[in-house]
């Protein structure tokens, strides 16, 4: 499981790494010299699905969450070839479909279209590589979960138009940067006054401004609900809460 998630996006080391040369977070390279995730080769069969599928949620997730925001429209995703293809198809099935089941209608078929596009070319690259174990997937120079090349383009550019139009919208940019405070002043707050911190926390802790403070808080941060996180960061800062 930990290696799926370190290797989430491929090697981490070695000419394959996406991450090129960067260092590795100090995190992954204290447990890898406890146990040694061969951080230069593929994760295993199960990660690689459990990425590729992901990708396909999110992405169409996110045409799902930007239309009810209101960030683009149907005619907008026109510009996006897939889904153009598709909601040509339900237009063309049920030329009367309201807008909401027209979206869902055309959502899942290009979900759809993406898992069968998955296994079609997972099946040609196990045959073609013949492995005998999940070793032999972990070392080849390729991943074995992949889609094809013409579902790679699809991909990209319905990531492109997400990029552009959803992940870089105004909004979208207002409440990143207001998320980027509240954790920051969160953060900074923990570690000057680590005895604010719920007690099971604050037991992690061994002062003010040390790396195991540092530790535990971000831990603590980390875990915490969009919603906790604005509760906490109220109770802490408005004098009249």
């Amino acid at each position: 499981c930990l290696e799926g998630i370190v290797k989430h996006n491929g090697p981490q080391i070695g000419p394959a790494a996406e991450n090129g040369d960067d260092p590795l977070p100090q995190a992954i390279k204290d447990y890898n010299e406890r146990q040694d995730l061969g951080l230069d080769t593929w994760a295993g069969p199960e990660a690689q699905v459990a990425a590729l599928s992901d990708d396909i949620a999110y992405n169409n997730h996110d045409i799902d969450d930007g239309l009810r925001a209101e960030l683009f429209t149907i005619d907008d995703l026109r510009a996006v070839p897939l889904f153009a293809e598709m909601v040509g198809k339900v237009e063309a099935q049920w030329p009367d479909l309201e807008e909401a089941r027209k979206v869902h209608e055309t959502v899942r078929r290009m979900m759809e279209f993406m898992v069968n596009d998955v296994l079609a070319e997972t099946r040609q690259r196990i045959a073609a590589a013949d492995p005998q174990s999940p070793d032999d997937i972990r070392g080849l120079d390729a991943p074995v979960v992949a889609f094809s090349e013409a579902m790679v383009q699809y991909d990209r550019e319905l990531r492109d138009f997400l990029f552009e139009h959803m992940y870089r919208h105004h909004r979208v940019n207002r409440m990143t940067s207001k998320a980027k405070r509240v954790v920051g002043e969160l953060f900074r707050h923990y570690m000057e006054e680590p005895e604010t911190l719920p007690a099971a926390w604050r037991r992690l802790t061994d002062g003010k401004v040390t790396a195991e403070t540092a530790e535990a808080v971000c831990d603590y941060v980390s875990g915490m609900t969009d919603w906790y996180a604005l509760r906490e960061h109220k109770k802490l800062f408005d004098l009249y809460s």
